[in-house]
């Protein structure tokens, strides 16, 4: 007996398990036919270019600063840079420098802030008024300027010219008043009918 219901509850455990796995196959293929006419239309873009790399706005906001904003991009299809930079206008700061000290009555000084720059330079020494040379003014101060050629600004074409006169000098020996010299004595001699030799 106990057998036979073995074998019963065998053949029934069996039949479950068939029927079982035939819904779960049914239903398998049942969730993949309707997932095949599930269709679902969308659209793809591929060829979209890259966001555009954009300068930065540099604001200089004060305007006691003498800077200036640059700011510039480059984009390829690749890559992107942008940047941005501010830049010392060196001249603004000088005159801001000279204007500081002669209003605190440092008038030398201001001038002397000013000479820095060469064309303030020449321009001084074209109007006799010569740039101070450590505390020495007019003519002392052109002394000193000529005895240390290379305090005087860079770029200079007053002081370039100086530099050649004072070279041609040194190759002949004689300054222009001494050329114009020895021209008419030269002259004088040859109309009086004297041969003169100079060396």
């Amino acid at each position: 007996m106990d057998n036979y219901e073995n074998n019963e509850w065998y053949k029934i455990m069996r039949t479950l398990f068939f029927i079982l796995t035939f819904i779960l196959i049914v239903g398998a293929i049942t969730s993949a036919k309707g997932a095949d006419t599930n269709t679902v239309s969308s659209t793809v873009v591929t060829d979209k270019s890259v966001p555009t790399a954009n300068a930065p706005s540099v604001v200089v906001n004060n305007s006691d600063i003498c800077k200036t904003a640059a700011s510039t991009a480059v984009q390829t299809q690749i890559l992107g840079i942008a940047s941005g930079i501010t830049i010392t206008d060196e001249n603004c700061e000088r005159i801001k420098l000279s204007r500081s000290l002669y209003s605190m009555g440092m008038k030398v000084a201001a001038v002397s802030t000013l000479c820095a720059d060469p064309r303030v330079w020449d321009a001084m020494y074209m109007a006799g008024t010569y740039c101070p040379y450590m505390g020495a003014i007019g003519e002392e101060a052109k002394e000193g300027w000529e005895k240390n050629p290379t305090l005087v600004p860079k770029g200079s074409q007053v002081f370039k010219q100086i530099e050649i006169t004072q070279k041609e000098q040194q190759t002949t020996g004689l300054t222009d008043g001494q050329k114009l010299a020895k021209f008419i004595i030269l002259g004088m001699a040859m109309h009086s009918g004297i041969v003169a030799f100079f060396p």
